[in-house]
């Protein structure tokens, strides 16, 4: 027979591996915040072109920074990056992009695959023009009290 007592220490110890394993496998920062709202409210399609106003985030340990920055799409992969310095003026990344089978990147749904460049970085090209609206909601009233 378990007793109220054996209950709460099997719950408050099952409640503490649940929150030491997920935050072993959590990722946080920027790029999880746009993975969300493009999962919610989903993507147009991004065209070969330049994009001027794309997010770069690059990812260290499961944390993730983004900067600001323009990408090149050409036959649906990305093949030039460019970092933006706060003087408005742009850098290339001049060196190789790969994801991880060795391939020019593609993007799925607004946000490009993981690349790799030569110095190892990992990283992902946010597509940020790209998400689509929130969708219309009603308006809510109240009730007389609010009049």
């Amino acid at each position: 027979m378990i007793t109220n007592l054996d209950f709460m220490k099997r719950t408050i110890l099952l409640l503490f591996i649940t929150f030491l394993v997920s935050g072993a496998y959590a990722q946080t920062g920027c790029l999880e915040e746009w993975r969300a709202a493009f999962e919610t409210r989903g993507a147009y399609s991004v065209s070969d072109d330049m994009h001027r106003k794309v997010y770069i985030s690059f990812v260290t340990s499961g944390e993730s920074v983004c900067l600001s920055g323009k990408a090149r799409v050409e036959n649906g992969k990305i093949v030039s990056v460019f970092l933006q310095f706060e003087d408005g003026t742009y850098e290339l990344m001049d060196m190789k992009l790969s994801n991880k089978e060795g391939k020019a990147p593609g993007v799925s749904n607004g946000i490009s695959e993981e690349i790799i460049n030569e110095d190892q970085e990992h990283f992902f090209v946010i597509f940020v023009e790209k998400l689509k609206p929130k969708k219309k909601e009603y308006k809510t009233v109240g009730g007389p009290g609010d009049l």
